[in-house]
């Protein structure tokens, strides 16, 4: 066999590789995935949309410590809730960019964050955010959940606003940490 074809070989073989291993491992897809975040992909529409209103819905939502937290409660205040998974490698992408929001309003007293399991194993999901130092707070599904917040694909994000009308809503993976996207969350708290 001359060098060339040699060549060729390897290199087909090296692409096959890494192709398997984006298609087949979750997390060197999460991280593709981040790294097409930087560079400005995935960046979430936020123009403003006025739905339905946290009235139309009785949703309740459980912490990790067994606290039930009510969607209706949450009127006056922006409400951020995404559903993910840990074995969803678009969910795992964004993971990074919503923690950093998280940090960025953790304080603010009229901003709210519902990270819910879809798996609704609180302890597995626990150890995933504890093990990638994730702080923000995790809930799973304590009642059913309409179609029109959650359609079973991940991840989906929800955002309401003070009024408790859905104001965005997006289907997989965003950025959700852009300045675009901070701008639109401080246009909501206003």
């Amino acid at each position: 066999m001359n060098k060339e074809k040699r060549k060729k070989y390897i290199s087909n073989g090296i692409f096959i590789i890494i192709l398997g291993v984006l298609l087949f491992v979750p997390s060197a897809k999460a991280l593709l995935i981040q790294g097409l975040m930087k560079i400005g992909l995935f960046s979430p529409n936020v123009e403003m949309e006025r739905g339905n209103t946290l009235a139309s819905y009785e949703v309740k939502f459980q912490s990790a410590d067994g606290k039930i937290v009510a969607l209706n409660d949450l009127k006056g205040k922006v409400v951020f809730v995404n559903f993910w998974a840990t074995w969803c490698p678009p969910c795992l992408a964004e993971m990074p960019a919503i923690n950093a929001l998280y940090e960025r309003y953790k304080t603010a007293d009229d901003v709210v964050f519902i990270m819910i399991d879809a798996d609704s194993d609180l302890a597995k999901s626990g150890k995933f955010i504890q093990k990638h130092g994730y702080s923000f707070p995790l809930f799973q599904m304590a009642s059913s959940v309409p179609d029109v917040l959650f359609s079973g694909s991940l991840p989906t994000t929800v955002v309401f606003d003070k009024q408790g009308r859905i104001s965005f809503q997006h289907v997989g993976t965003a950025n959700y940490n852009s300045q675009k996207f901070v701008d639109f969350i401080e246009q909501l708290r206003k």
